[in-house]
């Protein structure tokens, strides 16, 4: 559909719009700034030259905003009101989330709800939400494009590019995913979860994250109560395609399955936004206890590790501590631990991995013995040549080993197979070399009759005359 799009008035191309109907579809509502940011990183670093920001940002999104307001007047997307800080926000219609499914390779149930009161009330929640994808996936420009721009501009650029990966493209992420505690993906019921994103980055080993944002204002209870609806999603079981029932997230997600059965739910990543008048770190510590029954793990004491058996892994950060580290960077707390981590190693378990490994490790070096000893036994029982002494192959064992084919069983069973070669060779060649004295000898034989008959032939004759 995206390579149909043609190219008009407005200067938009296809690729502009192709990748507004990309972002909408993804984020649902959100500036051209952010739009911008995402889908054309490079251009933040152009039009540096201007004398204000705010003109440098008209110029840097200009293309971006006369994109959306194509799409606006082909009746793919709408004005979404304005953030709180003055900005347009724009939001796709219906035909414009089908539209961005298409581009998305989506399914229409895969694209998510649109965000409660996106155009109203300043948006301020969706704006945290898209500034914590732009933060997770940190958008790298391309140097080519910023060729010839300032020289600081240049290497602000190049300073982004070998900053940390983020995790994922914009195709990894989806938001306002339901969670039915009960009813379907597309209908769920009164009192289901809602994510705010979902994440799948199994390249960048994250294979599935769930994502809630908030921006400082709600209390710390009613953020609790959410883990409360995502710990009945989890536990529910569905049947899948093929008939075996498992939990229902694993029907529309892949995860590995935890080692030692371990059933550990997916983890939720938790970022604040210090908004609101409720302080950050104050909101941490006070879901942290409240949901401890959610995240709690046991003490393994044979492994030195903690068991999350049927736990929620929840993981919390800030906005700040995101942009400014980024998914790599020690931005991340895992509720019940006391330092702060890299995310690939906050929704992990290092101690009980490092523990399977060892376990792994001394399987492998036990099989390698238990075939050593094997090995030797079974090299003690090998079979030696009779005539030259030396240790049949594999083969050659395997070949005079026990058949219900007496057809081919070996003439020479205690000779290797050189020597049962020669042996048959030499029973050949005298077997020949008695055909041979025989047949010599039955021609001597005839040869002496027909001299004994000749002889007596003679003396009859004589007696005649």
């Amino acid at each position: 559909m995206a390579g149909k799009r043609k190219e008009n008035e407005a200067g938009s191309s296809n690729d502009l719009r192709a990748d507004v109907l990309r972002v909408l579809g993804v984020l649902k509502v959100a500036t051209a700034d952010q739009i911008q940011r995402l889908s054309s990183p490079h251009l933040t670093y152009r039009h540096t030259t201007k004398p204000t920001p705010a003109k440098r940002k008209e110029a840097r999104t200009a293309s971006h905003r006369a994109a959306v307001n194509d799409l606006r007047r082909h009746g793919l997307a709408v004005d979404g009101g304005r953030t709180r800080g003055g900005e347009e926000t724009r939001l796709l219609t219906k035909d414009g989330l089908a539209a961005a499914a298409i581009d998305l390779d989506r399914e229409p149930e895969e694209m998510g709800g649109m965000p409660k009161s996106a155009g109203r009330s300043g948006a301020s929640h969706p704006m945290t939400v898209n500034e914590t994808v732009i933060a997770l996936i940190r958008p790298k420009p391309n140097l080519d494009l910023v060729a010839g721009e300032p020289a600081e501009a240049v290497a602000a650029a190049r300073a982004a590019v070998d900053a940390p990966d983020g995790i994922g493209t914009l195709a990894s992420y989806a938001t306002e995913v339901a969670l039915p505690v009960k009813g379907t993906w597309k209908n769920p019921a009164i009192g289901s979860a809602r994510a705010d994103v979902v994440l799948t980055a199994p390249e960048a080993g994250v294979p599935l994250l769930f994502i809630e944002v908030d921006n400082c204002t709600e209390e710390a209870v009613l953020i609790a109560q959410k883990f409360d609806k995502y710990a009945r999603f989890f536990q529910r079981q569905e049947k899948d395609t093929d008939g075996i029932e498992k939990p229902m997230w694993r029907t529309r997600w892949s995860a590995p399955h935890c080692d030692e059965y371990e059933r550990v739910h997916p983890p939720v990543l938790l970022v604040f936004h210090q908004v609101g008048q409720r302080s950050a770190k104050s909101q941490m510590a006070r879901v942290a206890d409240i949901t401890r029954h959610h995240w709690q793990g046991r003490w393994h004491p044979e492994g030195g590790y903690h068991s999350y058996d049927r736990c929620i892994p929840i993981v919390v950060t800030t906005l700040e501590e995101l942009r400014a580290h980024g998914p790599a960077g020690p931005a991340f707390w895992r509720f019940g631990r006391d330092h702060r981590q890299p995310l690939l190693d906050a929704i992990g378990n290092a101690r009980r991995d490092a523990y399977l490994a060892r376990r792994r490790q001394a399987a492998r070096e036990e099989q390698r013995r238990r075939e050593e000893r094997e090995a030797a036994q079974r090299e003690a029982r090998r079979p030696v040549c009779a005539d030259c002494g030396q240790k049949f192959t594999d083969d050659r064992w395997e070949a005079i080993g026990y058949t219900r084919d007496w057809g081919t069983r070996q003439s020479h069973p205690h000779l290797c197979e050189d020597c049962q070669e020669r042996a048959v060779a030499a029973e050949a060649q005298g077997e020949a070399d008695e055909r041979e004295r025989q047949e010599q000898e039955r021609l001597r034989q005839e040869a002496e009759e027909q001299a004994a008959a000749q002889k007596a032939g003679g003396w009859f004759s004589r007696f005649r005359t």
